[in-house]
Order: structure tokens, then sequence, then C-alpha cells
């Protein structure tokens, strides 16, 4: 569980290593002559309030007509070029904004040497801790970093083997202008405001000498002769999730609080508790795939020598990848956020990165959590749903003004400052759909833990808000008189249409959730029946094509060789359920994956695992996941795009996890896509909907054991290949389950936190189904 290296990153994209804790991240370089870390918190944003013109996204004058225009000429002639819609529809961008950089700490090291002996740069993705050690000179120098989340700071030591042998000046820099740094006993203080939007920013690093002496000097502090010397570093802003200011309190007392604590901490201490706290997260799930990385190779010469084949190293690099996506996100998102993992997590060096950095709600800021509940890493979605609440406010002018119509909305992209309206890129402005599938999320959550206090007050407000909109703003299609989106737009591919297939299914699955969620909670029958009546009228968006396809669009006109690497139209497969395997539209939904190919982007070839786990074909999810390690993965295992994007990451071990374990329709299926190239291996503590944790082992290509454990009394039903040969259940003391069996499913009830294991009939003394 751990990527090394055995030479210094020169590039921060493909090369140095992530650290963080949520709020703030770092890249580490592990220099020799000097150190960069290069860091980030995740609230400096330029954009929004206080940046010249900044008006939400929302229409800056009334346009009475506009959309009824649109939705005329879409009834009129079947489709609209996007460049039209959006000179109709769109707005040019106005204070936007973009992710920032927080700037570079550089350590600069006197007297390295040109060729270090025994080099080696790692991180360690079980304890959270980047280290760089060499020798010269005859002294071993090394150097370890974390981003502990209890103590709110990223940390670092230095040391030597000889007493007296670190010697350092560290410095600051930032393409921000607007800013001071200052040094004085001890810590070096970078503040300023952002001449964009007026924001205030303030990081402190305290350096905590052990012998030697230390200087502070203006805007640097240098450490001469030293044992070892301590880093401390923590930063904020001025910025509050709360519309329509976004600003809170000057950062100043909160930062100086974080670092004097944690300067008063022992060093030893402060690394435990981080240490303590990653693992109780990391630590849920264990995946082995019968792996084993060859002795001596680092990591990106492992990345480098992927086939994708049944090789024992090939399985270790798949295992680390599946590890490394749930690393990241416990890196880049905690239940102490106030956002989530944007675009590239927490980790940016550009103060005008790649698509802003932003928040990107087609696919990808969803994709970025679709691990969380699956791979055991609740809290970490905390900051998804916290934003998502926090996007209704403005939703709901937007809707209002916008669109005429009750409940919030938001479109294909967003920011930290309520920007729910649209701009006028003609491919990415228009997606509506976008708050009922952030939706998603929050109704799954309730799935897989069953907290119904959390439903009522939490998720269910925010579902219904995203359901009113669409009961208001469905548009009746003259060709059937169906309910359908119009205009309707198909990420990012195509022409505007009606009905778009993408677009019916997640406006279908956020009615049905709603008028689910209403039930369980026993509340708004008004809002039940009148969603029941629009979803016995909307045109259901799974249809079969003329050359067995499913048809992206409701009319057919999908071509044979197109492979756009959106797969919109397969939204009913994954992540949404409504298509099932061994039905024509599962069927359909594979020829549509074997036209569009297993090419694309990094974020695409992520989906396409899960799609293809989905449809029950372990052998091509694992081709898929193949295809992103050898083509769309960096040496420091990140994603590409190109560029860097960690949705990729995210996708991946999401796929993975669906591979291994899937649940639905109330049925926790273990192995369901269990590829050949995985001959023998383990996994632990991934997790089911309904309140359930499961293990499995198996050998020969085939289940072994299954055991799984549920957070609350009652039925349970398993599906597992082995199933159907005979099996036993019993639970911790060997009583029998009384399971029912039908076929390949098992049945019984289960008592809360006990665990039951289904053992094949090989091994079992006893058959006893």
């Amino acid at each position: 569980m751990t990527l090394w290296y055995d030479e210094p990153a020169t590039d921060w994209e493909t090369q140095a290593l992530p650290i963080g804790n949520g709020p703030l991240g770092a890249m580490v370089f592990g220099g020799v002559a000097g150190e960069r870390l290069q860091f980030n918190e995740k609230t400096l944003w330029t954009g929004g309030p206080g940046s010249p013109g900044y008006d939400f996204g929302n229409w800056t004058s009334p346009r009475p007509g506009a959309i009824a225009e649109v939705r005329r000429q879409i009834d009129r002639d079947g489709s609209m070029a996007p460049e039209a819609v959006a000179a109709v529809l769109g707005q040019a961008r106005s204070g936007y904004g973009a992710y920032q950089t927080f700037g570079d700490l550089f350590l600069d090291l006197p007297g390295a040497p040109a060729t270090p002996e025994g080099y080696r740069r790692e991180l360690s993705l079980r304890e959270a801790v980047a280290r760089v050690g060499y020798s010269a000179g005859g002294v071993r120098h090394s150097r370890e970093y974390f981003a502990s989340n209890p103590g709110g700071v990223i940390a670092g030591r230095l040391s030597a083997d000889r007493p007296g042998a670190v010697s350092f000046t560290l410095r600051h820099t930032s393409p921000h202008e607007d800013k001071t740094v200052t040094a004085a006993g001890g810590r070096l203080t970078v503040r300023g405001r952002l001449s964009d939007n007026g924001m205030v920013f303030e990081a402190q690093v305290q350096v905590i000498a052990q012998g030697g002496t230390r200087t502070d000097a203006g805007d640097r502090i240098t450490v001469t002769g030293a044992d070892s010397a301590v880093l401390v570093l923590s930063g904020g802003t001025d910025y509050a999730d709360t519309y329509p200011a976004y600003r809170g309190e000057d950062p100043h007392a909160m930062v100086t609080a974080t670092v004097d604590a944690a300067a008063a901490t022992p060093y030893d201490e402060l690394r435990r508790r981080h240490v303590a706290d990653h693992r109780e997260l990391f630590d849920r799930v264990a995946l082995d795939l019968g792996g084993a990385a060859p002795a001596g190779v680092p990591t990106d010469r492992l990345r480098a020598s992927y086939t994708g084949g049944a090789s024992a190293a090939d399985r270790a690099l798949e295992s680390l990848f599946f590890a490394y996506g749930r690393y990241l996100l416990i890196a880049s998102s905690r239940e102490n956020d106030l956002l989530p993992a944007n675009l590239q997590g927490v980790w940016n060096t550009s103060t005008a990165p790649p698509w802003s950095a932003d928040y990107h709600v087609n696919i990808n800021l969803q994709m970025n959590y679709w691990l969380a509940e699956q791979t055991n890493l609740h809290e970490t979605a905390k900051p998804y749903i916290r934003y998502v609440a926090a996007l209704v406010e403005p939703g709901r002018r937007t809707a209002r003004d916008m669109y005429g119509a009750r409940g919030w909305v938001v479109n294909d992209e967003t920011t930290p400052f309520g920007f729910t309206g649209v701009h006028d890129w003609p491919t990415a402005f228009w997606f509506p759909e976008a708050a009922a599938w952030l939706t998603q999320h929050l109704y799954d959550t309730y799935r897989f833990t069953g907290d119904e206090t959390y439903l009522r007050e939490t998720a269910y407000p925010v579902l219904k808000g995203a359901a009113e909109f669409w009961l208001d703003f469905l548009h009746t299609d003259p060709r059937d008189g169906t309910l359908v989106v119009s205009p309707s737009y198909s990420p990012e591919h195509g022409d505007f249409s009606a009905g778009a297939a993408m677009s019916q299914q997640i406006v279908r699955e956020v009615l049905a959730n709603a008028v689910a969620a209403a039930r369980t909670l026993g509340v708004d029958a008004d809002l039940q029946a009148e969603a029941g009546a629009a979803l016995a009228r909307l045109d259901h968006g799974l249809r079969v094509g003329s050359w067995g396809q499913l048809q992206e669009w409701k009319s057919d006109r999908d071509a044979r060789d197109d492979t756009h690497r959106h797969v919109s139209h397969l939204y009913a497969l994954h992540p949404g359920d409504r298509i099932r395997p061994g039905t024509p539209e599962a069927e359909a939904a594979k020829v549509s994956l074997a036209a569009r190919g297993d090419g694309g982007t990094g974020w695409s070839k992520a989906w396409k695992i899960n799609f293809w786990a989905r449809l029950l074909d372990g052998d091509h999810a694992h081709r898929m996941l193949a295809e992103q390690l050898k083509g769309s993965t960096l040496d420091n295992l990140w994603d590409t795009h190109p560029p860097f994007q960690i949705d990729g990451n995210f996708g991946a071990a999401a796929g993975i996890a669906e591979m291994l374990v899937q649940s639905r329709h109330d049925v926790v299926h273990v192995l369901p896509a269990l590829p050949s190239a995985w001959k023998d291996g383990s996994v632990r503590g991934l997790r089911a909907r309904g309140d359930v944790t499961v293990d499995a082992v198996w050998r020969n290509g085939a289940p072994d054991t299954v055991t799984v454990r549920k957070g609350r009394t009652g039925p349970i039903t398993v599906r597992s290949s082995f199933v159907a040969g005979g099996c036993r259940v019993h639970d911790e003391r060997g009583h029998e389950a009384g399971a029912r069996r039908d076929g390949d499913t098992l049945t019984w009830t289960a008592r809360a936190g006990t665990a039951y294991t289904i053992t094949s009939s090989r091994n079992a003394p006893t058959i006893s189904l």
C-alpha cells in the first residue's frame, strides 16, 4: 500500500505526491537541493460576490418567452443546434472565478550532493505519510510530511542520523501579488486579500528546531546545524457557505489557534493522532487480488510495465490503484470540510486551472462520490451533502426567475458561490437535470444507512425541491402526448431536442425517489399524488433502436461509428438502476457500449468499468480498468483526462467495488462481475444498500466464502454464483441461519450486528440447503 520512486519529482502533475486532510492539501516533490511543498486550502477561490459583475449565472435582464420559443422550434423541427440554443438562452460568464493555489513552501537545503545515495521517495497509503530519504557524505537524511485532520495542519519533520546535520531556509512563493509574507518568532505568516473578489486569506508556518540556531529574517526563516526540525502549516480564508454573501470571519484567529495548538503538541503525538484518524477510515476495507509487486521496482516503472494480464505485478498495481482512490477521497473530503472534492480534489498549482477546477455537475462531481458509501467511507460524503443542500437557496432563485418553476435547479457547472444559472458555451451550458442527479447520492445515502432522521431532516427537503422543479418544468410532447424534458441536451453531444434518454431517466428517478421518501416519512400526500400522475405520463427514456442500440435520443438517430466519451443515455444502467441484466434494455446497452468502444478520457473509461460491471461482464470491466491504467493514468497514479482530473481515480475505485459487490433492488449480489484475471483473492468491508457490510473470499475464479453483517435487524437477501451448488449459512457461534434458497439467492432474517457466513458446499461439513 505504498507508492514509491527512486528519483525526486520535477513535475507537479505527473510525479509529485499528494497529501491532504480535506480542507488542506499539499504536493510533495522530495528534492535534494531543495524541497517544494505546493499547498492549497479548498476555499481559496476568485469569483463570486465581490468579483465585478457576478450574477450567479442568472439572466441579467428578463427574457420572457425565451424558453418557450426554443421549445416551439424543437417541437416544429425536432432539434436545434447547440449554438442556436446558446444564443437564445445563454449569456457570457461574469465573475465565475477559479480555484486558486495558496502557493509554495520551499526549503533550500545547503550542501546538497549532486548524486545522493539510496534515494527513496514514497507515500504510505495506510499511514497517509509521505517520506523522502537519501544519504550524502555518510549522513542519512530523512523527511516526512502528513496532513492531519484532527490537528487541522500539514506537518513535516526533517531529521538526520548525525547531530547538527539539519540546515535549511524556509521561504514562500505565490503567483498572488496581493499578499505580504513576514517572519517572526519562528513563524512565517502569509496574508492577503484577493484583488478579484476581496477574499481574505492567511497561512502560517511554525518552525520548531531541536538544537542549532534559528534566524527570522524578513520573509524567510533559516535553521542552521539542528538535530531535527518540525514544520506546522495551516491556512484559511473568510469564505462561508451561506448565500448570498459567502463571507464569514477573518481567518487570522482560527489559523493562529490551530497552528499554536499543533506546535504545542509533541510531533510524535501529532503524528500518532493523524495515523489513527486516517486508518480508522482507510482500514475499513482491504482488497487482495493475489498480487505482489516485484522487489525493487518503483511505482512509475510498475505502471509502465503493466499489461492488464494475469501477472502478480499487474494484480498488485490494480489493488494499489483501488486503495489509492480511497486514499484520495479521504485526503480531499472530510466531515469537517466546507466544500466537497472538486475536479482536482483539493490539489491545484495554478491561478487558472483547467475548467477552473470547479464543480462540473453533468457527471464529474457525482462521480467523485460514487465510491464513498460503497467503499465504507460514509463520512467523506458529508461535504458533498452539505454543498448540495447549500445550492438550494440560490437554485430557487434561478428556478423562479429563469424557468418560472418551483423548487431549485443548477445547470452544467457551479462554484462555491451558488452559481446555479448558465453561461454560453454551447455544448456545456444547459443541464437543469443536474440538481436532480445531485440528489441521487443524498437518497442513496439513506438506502445504504437506513437513517430516517437523516432522510427527514437532510435529504428529503433537498430531494423534494428538485422534484418540484420538474413537476413544473416538464413539457407535453406533441408527438405522443408524453411528458418530456425540453429543451433537452445529452451531455456534451449532439443537438438539443425533446426527451433525450438521459434527461428522461434522471427525471423519472428523482420523481420516484421523492415519492418513495415521502411514503417512508408519511408526509406530503399531495406531492406524492402529483409526482405519481407525472410518472404515469412521463416518457420512459428507454428505447431500443434500429441497429439494436439503446437510443440516446427519443428519435432513432444514433450513429454506429460514434465514439463520443459521454455515454449519457446509459444512466439508467449506472449510476441508476432501472436497467437489469438480461433484459432487452441491457442487451441494447451492450450494443451501445460496444459501438462507443473502449477509448475515451480517463473519467469516461472509469464510467465504462461501472457499466460493464452492472452488465455482469467482469472481463470487459477489467479490460476497461486496464485501458485506464495503461492510457489514462500518470506516474503518480493520478487520473488524466488529460490533463489531471481526479474523478477518474474515484470512478475506477467505484467500478472495482461494483465488480465485487452490487446491491440493487433489495438484493446483495456478491462477486457479480469477477474477471477471469482475478483467480484468487479476498475483499473485506465493502458496503451494500440495506446497511450491510460484506466480506468475500474466492478461489480458482469462484466464490468460496461470503460474510455479511447487517446494521439493523431485518430480512436480507444475498445472491452469489456458488449458492446454487449448495451451501451452509451460519452465525459466529455456528448456528444455522434458517436461510431459504431460490436458485443462486438466499433470504433470511438477520440480527443487527451479527456476522453470517455463507460457505460453499465443497468446504461445508454439511450441506443444509
